[in-house]
This record gives structure tokens, C-alpha cells and sequence, in this order.
């Protein structure tokens, strides 16, 4: 059973069903599913990676924002490999109509209508089942948990608050207040979203305008090419005027006024805690972003907020191009229930409940990729769980998935945590383009990649192989009067060598062998990061092997924190929650020390 259709849940109902085991997935509506909550987009920093290692596993988040994308960008195109990454926004409600597809389509998958309240468990403490609100007893051997912002939510704008998960939706109420009696630590947390208005209201005219890339590219490698209508972005800015109105009405805040006790993303703050935290700076930057191809409707990034309906009227008024902005709804808070992460094996199965998998916001985390990569995770451990078999653990050498679920599971969280490159130790080793190299292997050993995935990923890897041979057995020869001053300066030495210098592009060695062109962009533009790079990798991959011989010291799910002697208090405290899986996760949990891993190794070398 899953139980939540967001993006956690429709990822992990698909694995399950995918992998052979017959699955529900229950959710209060079955028209919402697959919503955008907030931000009609997918990617970004961290996240866009995510969405590729999400489609290397066998996910299917990739494919539906390549059938609904209205825009693409490659951000931080002009930056180094390690930070770039893909963005595309979406057709809001295709992407929805499209996830709900998959799911209906999907053979051994069943969709149910109710809301649980309940879990149901035997005398060991194992998942059998849940409670409806309706009265419902449905029995499952696993249960997958992805609520969202809905478990015991509730929103707040100005002085209004009511219970919900989404507006116009109402929250899951019952289930929270029963996590809690049977000892799970649960906290509150916070986030929001801006007001939506009509594009025809906006004068286009006074704000800057953000076109796409030329060419839309796939976040699927399934995806050969995307051909669909594309429509531009708006860029406007706040100003004194706007933050006058929000700092004269700011007790008028529900998070100000001391009514939401939840934390908020640090990260993405509502234009309240802009203006407050931040004084000194004159304006804030709006992206103004449509929803999509059969609606008027457009977000306007960068200004969530929870003051009451007319301050937001007023203070979006005093925008450049949005001084007759007709608001069809209005910004808002939610404060919902999560579980604490730490509660979680690295498998991301409950340590006291066993077989209950929880996953996305229901974790402390926020975004729709985080969401969706957790849900896939959540997905696959059910399924192995049902077969006996290990779970799968990235690492956080090899995936952006695996410093998540570490950073999660061995630190938690007090804050709605969002994935970002700084968090990756080894994130030059994590570019979004090489996902299917790194992770496409663990897909087809669970089962969710067939041949045809492995031989796509051959023919790149063979032909990534083949460009880096042509680099080495051609030479810069006579160099045309039009030719870069750069590229003169290596007549005689190989293309390889000539493609270290920074001021050289792989692009300017294919005009100069028609060989070169033959191959795809991603595949000329890997070879390149190969080449310039190199020296960086090795040094990487040195750091990479000192980190995996900790990970592969592994410690015992029964060792005794108890009995074992030589740590200090706090350490042994922290040991005996987090119960980390390895030296590895021990050595990062927060107040184990240097000398608390010399104890571990101690006692791991006499256990031997």
C-alpha cells in the first residue's frame, strides 16, 4: 500500500506495481493527483539532478516532464559541470492528467478514494494494514507513508486559518494524533506558496522578458527529443513602496503573529521574512511564470506570502507590470506533521514499525523532486523488503539520492530540507548528465530498467570512448586566419591537449573533424568535462575511496551501544538513535566525535 498520490506516492506505487507485487494506492482525491503544489517546474540546482537519477533508476518523473515542459533552461550553463543543471517549467495540469495516466495504466496497481487515520499492526510491531476514515480495514504486508503537506495540516492567511492540506482541500486529520500514541517523534512544519493571478492582467511590457533555451532537452535518456509549444518567463522586481506596505502590516502575519509554530524553509523565505530579515536590500526578484497552455493563470515566484487577501493586493499592485494584476488566489501557509528522519533506516523503513516506508515531506523535506526520489527509494526497499532481499543504499559518493537520504537519516531535520550541490562532498562525480552511468546498473538489478536501457547506455558509453580517441589521434594543424588565437597556439599537439585549455571548446575541435559532429551534444559535451577535469577527478576519486572504506566498515544491527565502553555520553545517546549502519554514517552524526569512531573500530576489530 501507498499511502498519497503527490510525488512521493505516485513514484513509489509505480515501483511496487512495476516489480511485480500487487498494490493500493490510497489518496482523499483521486482528481489531485499528481498536483504542483507551489511552483509549476521541475528541476533546478541539486534538483535537476535528482530528476535524472530518479529516470537511471527506472522512475518516471523524468518522462513526464519531457511530455508536458513549456520551457527549458540549463542553468549555470556558463559554470563549471558540477553545478549545472537542467529546469524546465511544466504544463501544470498536463503533468497531472499524465501522472494520474501512468498510474491508471499501470497493470497489479488499484486506486482507492479514502483517507487513513490508522495503522494496523500485529503483536511484533509489523505493518498489516491500515484504518480508513470511512471504516475501512485494508490489509498490506508493506505500507508506504507519503502525505505530504496534508497529515493534520492546516492553512493560514492573515487572520483566517482552517484545516487543510492544500487551499480548497481538506487536510488528513487522525493520522498524526496515531503516529504520535504509538511513540513516533512527530513536529510541525511550515511552508507556503504566492498568490496566482491572470496573465491577461499584466502589462508584459514594463518587465524583462526570459526566454527558454533554443532547444528543449530531455531529462529522460529515453527521450530522444522534446517538440512541444514553448513560452517565455517575465522578470520584475519589489521595491520601497512594497516593502513599506508588508513592514506596516507585518503583525498582521500569522508567523509573525505567533499562530504557526512550524519552521519554515531558510532557504525559500516568504516576502515577509525577505523584508525582515533582510533590510538593506532595495527589491526582491519575481519571476512571473505561466501555468500552463490551456489556462491564463501564471505564478508569481518569489513573493509567498500569508498576510491577509488586501495586503497582498496592495503590495503586489506596487510591481513593475502588475499594477492591475487580477489575483484569482491568494497566497498561504500550511503547517503540517512530519516525522523526525532519524526515526528511519538508511532503507527508509521505520526502525520500531516494520514494513512502514516513509517518504517526501512526510521526511521534514521540501520539492517535488526530493519528494519524488524518496518515494522511488521508499518503492524499491517495499519491494525488496517483500522478497528478503537487502535494501539499496546509495551512497553519497554516487548519487545526489544518497547524500539525501543520508543527510536524513543520520542528521534529521528541524527545517523543510532541500537538496543543494554544497551538501555533496563528491558532487563533481555527480553531474546531472552522467545519472545513467552511476545508477542505471542498481535499476536493472532491481528490476525496473530492462536490456534496452543497458544497451542505450553502452552505445554512449562506447561512444564517449570513441570521441576521446579522436581527441588523442588528432592534431591541431595550419589553423584558418578566422580561427581563435587560443587554438594557434597548440598547432602540432593533439585536440586532447589543446581541449585543457579553458579558453577551448569541444565545439571549436568539431568544426575543425567532421568526425566529431557525427556524435550527440551530451555525448561531446561528457568527453569535454573528461578532459578538462581529469586532474580534479583523480583527486576527487582518491577522497571518494578514502570515504567508501569507512562505508564499508559495516556495524552489526545488534551491537550494544549499551555495554560497549569508551564513549562519551553524548556520543552513546546519539549511537543509540540514530543506530547508523556503518562507520561511515556513525562518523556523521552530530556529537560523535574523532575519538567515539576509534572506539567503534575498536570494538568492531574485536568482534571480528
Amino acid at each position: 500500500m501507498v499511502i498519497g498520490a503527490g510525488h512521493a506516492g505516485i513514484e513509489a506505487a509505480l515501483a511496487l506495481a512495476r516489480l511485480g507485487f500487487s498494490t493500493i494506492l490510497v489518496t482523499q482525491n483521486l482528481d489531485a493527483i499528481g498536483r504542483m503544489s507551489c511552483n509549476p517546474a521541475i528541476g533546478g540546482i541539486a534538483k535537476g539532478n535528482l530528476v535524472r537519477e530518479i529516470d537511471a533508476l527506472g522512475g518516471q518523473m523524468a518522462k513526464l516532464i519531457d511530455a508536458s515542459m513549456i520551457q527549458f533552461r540549463m542553468l549555470n550553463a556558463s559554470r563549471g559541470p558540477a553545478v549545472q543543471a537542467p529546469r524546465a517549467q511544466a504544463d501544470k495540469a498536463l503533468y497531472a492528467a499524465l501522472a494520474r495516466r501512468s498510474l491508471e495504466a499501470q497493470s497489479g496497481l488499484s486506486l482507492f478514494q479514502d483517507t487513513v487515520v490508522d495503522l494496523l499492526l500485529d503483536s511484533s510491531a509489523r505493518v498489516r494494514g491500515v484504518l480508513t476514515e470511512r471504516g475501512n480495514h485494508i490489509r498490506a504486508r508493506t505500507v508506504v507513508l507519503t502525505t505530504g503537506t496534508f497529515m493534520e495540516g492546516r492553512l493560514f492567511i492573515g487572520d483566517w486559518s482552517a484545516p487543510g492540506g492544500r487551499l480548497g482541500e481538506p487536510a488528513a486529520e487522525g493520522l498524526g494524533a496515531s503516529l504520535r500514541r504509538r511513540g513516533f517523534t512527530v513536529g510541525r512544519l511550515k511552508t507556503g506558496t504566492p498568490a496566482r493571478g491572470l496573465g491577461r492582467s499584466l502589462d508584459t511590457a514594463r518587465m524583462a522578458l526570459q526566454q527558454p533555451d533554443p532547444v528543449m532537452r530531455p531529462f529522460s535518456f529515453s527521450t530522444e527529443r522534446i517538440e512541444r509549444p514553448v513560452v517565455p518567463c517575465w522578470v520584475t522586481y519589489t521595491n520601497e513602496q512594497t516593502h513599506r506596505i508588508i513592514r506596516d502590516n507585518i503583525h498582521r502575519s500569522p508567523l509573525y503573529g505567533g499562530k504557526i509554530v512550524g519552521r519554515g524553509p531558510r532557504y525559500c523565505p516568504s516576502i515577509e521574512d525577505k523584508v525582515v530579515r533582510f533590510p538593506e536590500r532595495a527589491r526582491h526578484q519575481v519571476f512571473v511564470e505561466p501555468e500552463g497552455l490551456g489556462t491564463d493563470e501564471v505564478y508569481l515566484n518569489g513573493v509567498s506570502s500569508s498576510l491577509p487577501e488586501e495586503v497582498q493586493e496592495a503590495f503586489l499592485h506596487t510591481l513593475r507590470g502588475l499594477e492591475s494584476l487580477q489575483i484569482v488566489r491568494p497566497g498561504y501557509a500550511v503547517e503540517y506533521d512530519y516525522l523526525d528522519p532519524t526515526q528511519l533506516g538508511p532503507g527508509l523503513m521505520t526502525k520500531a514499525v516494520d514494513g512502514l516506508f516513509v517518504a517526501g515531506q512526510t521526511n521534514g523535506t521540501s520539492g517535488y523532486e526530493e519528494a519524488a526520489a524518496q518515494g522511488l527509494v521508499a518503492g524499491i526497499n517495499a519491494a525488496l523488503h517483500l522478497q528478503s532481499r537487502e535494501p539499496l543504499v546509495l551512497s553519497r559518493a554516487e548519487a545526489y539520492i544518497g547524500v539525501m537520504v543520508d543527510d536524513l537519516v543520520t542528521r534529521g531535520t528541524e527545517e523543510p530540507y532541500r537538496l543543494f550541490t554544497s551538501r555533496a562532498e563528491y558532487r563533481l562525480s555527480l553531474c546531472h548528465d552522467t545519472a545513467d552511468i552511476r545508477l542505471l546498473r542498481h535499476g536493472r538489478m532491481v528490476g525496473l530498467q530492462d536490456a534496452g536501457a543497458e544497451e542505450r547506455l553502452e552505445r554512449k558509453l562506447r561512444s564517449v570512448e570513441e570521441i576521446r580517441e579522436l581527441l588523442r589521434s588528432r592534431k591541431v594543424a595550419g589553423v584558418d586566419a578566422d580561427a581563435l588565437v587560443a587554438l594557434a597556439s597548440h598547432r602540432g599537439r593533439s585536440f586532447e591537449q589543446a581541449l585543457r585549455d579553458p579558453k577551448i571548446a569541444i565545439s571549436e575541435l568539431a568544426a575543425r573533424e567532421p568526425l566529431l559532429e557525427n556524435y550527440a551534444g551530451e555525448w561531446l559535451s561528457l568527453a569535454e568535462t573528461a578532459v578538462k577535469y581529469a586532474g580534479y577527478v583523480r583527486r576527487q576519486d582518491d577522497l571518494v575511496g578514502r570515504f567508501r572504506s569507512l562505508e564499508d566498515k559495516r556495524i552489526p544491527p545488534g551491537f550494544d551501544w549499551d555495554t560497549a565502553a569508551g564513549f562519551s555520553t553524548e556520543a552513546r545517546e546519539k549511537l543509540k538513535r540514530i543506530r547508523p549502519a556503518s562507520v561511515g554514517q556513525a562518523s556523521r552524526i552530530p556529537g560523535v566525535r574523532p575519538p567515539d569512531i576509534a572506539v567503534i573500530l575498536v570494538h568492531l576489530r574485536r568482534a571480528r
